[in-house]
């Protein structure tokens, strides 16, 4: 929560959450792709994140300025691309990087990997790898919250393409039926896996849909931090306020491929160079120069920050084999082990 700040104070806290977010998916990207020269020693050219790694490097300004909205008792649920919001949520970047590598001391034991992560600490309530599957989580936490007579809200990302799945209907229906405190984020990036997604949506996107539930939605630069945090602060205020769900539609740029192996030859060039000049750390930077203030410390203390969490990462012990039997239900007994 970003209160009692001024303007320049907020703006530079915010940068320095997008800093800290594009340090870590920049230090991922590299370790997913064998590439560990960059931390120390020579590349070996085996890759220490395994598995499909989804970045959202372009995307730091939509985590960064609802996550300033909530607090630490807050839900949240987030997509496959969910590093930026896991540490905006306030993960621990050191135990997130052991998780992405594997190692007995990340977030989940280094059982849930990239796609899964999840920090129940700061409320985060993990990541999926499967499109629209966190939002009848999120409904069904902020459900419970309401049942408690909590103050708690969910903040529930997803992307464009899960609009076009069944659990964006029903969740937000369900929501609305019982005015449940939700705000929806639909991180609006332009594309679908591969697949541009405004060539296989029909009408006039996340926030008309949502209007057609009678859920209130407002649709923002999701490249400007400061619009995103002033629209999501608003909708934070109504939803608490026992206002029921809002959607927020916030329009960015995936600049990387849909995984980090993924040179997206699918787009042309001239596209994402064009979506570089509103970067969003760009956009924050040019705005605080204005003010006076050099964010050159600040990258170089995100960057000193993600290179520490690596060098941990690396050393840190894998799991042991018995804890694969740990965290399973068994079917027969109907229990969790």
């Amino acid at each position: 929560m970003l209160t009692n700040m001024n303007k320049a104070e907020r703006l530079l806290a915010l940068y320095r959450t997008m800093a800290r977010i594009r340090a870590f998916e920049n230090a991922a990207e590299e370790a997913s792709r064998g590439g560990v020269a960059a931390f120390g020693s020579s590349a070996t050219g085996t890759a220490l994140v395994r598995g499909p790694l989804h970045l959202s490097t372009g995307q730091e300004a939509v985590a960064a300025g609802v996550c300033a909205c909530l607090e630490k008792s807050d839900y949240l649920t987030s997509t496959h691309r969910g590093h930026g919001h896991t540490l905006a949520k306030g993960a621990d970047t050191t135990a997130m990087m052991c998780e992405l590598f594997g190692r007995a001391t990340g977030t989940n034991h280094g059982k849930g990997g990239s796609m899964h992560i999840a920090d129940f600490s700061v409320g985060m309530l993990g990541a999926n790898g499967v499109v629209a599957a966190g939002i009848p989580i999120a409904v069904g936490a902020a459900h419970s919250a309401k049942i408690r007579g909590s103050r708690q809200i969910v903040a529930c990302f997803f992307g464009d393409g899960a609009i076009n799945r069944g659990p964006f209907l029903e969740g937000l229906n369900w929501a609305r039926v019982y005015e449940l405190p939700v705000l929806f984020v639909c991180e609006d990036n332009r594309y679908s896996a591969t697949t541009a997604t405004g060539t296989m949506t029909a009408g006039a996107g996340a926030a008309a849909r949502a209007a057609s539930l009678d859920i209130p939605a407002v649709t923002v630069d999701g490249n400007d931090v400061e619009a995103v945090h002033e629209a999501a602060a608003e909708l934070v205020a109504v939803i608490r306020a026992g206002g029921g769900p809002r959607l927020l539609h916030a329009l960015t740029y995936r600049v990387k491929g849909h995984v980090s192996v993924d040179p997206a030859a699918y787009r042309h060039p001239s596209e994402v160079e064009e979506a570089l000049e509103s970067d969003p750390l760009k956009l924050a930077a040019a705005r605080l120069a204005v003010a006076g203030i050099d964010v050159t410390a600040i990258d170089a203390e995100a960057k000193a920050e993600i290179d520490a969490a690596v060098a941990a990462a690396s050393a840190a012990p894998f799991p042991s084999p018995e804890l694969a039997f740990t965290d399973i239900q068994d079917t027969g007994a109907g229990r969790w082990l």
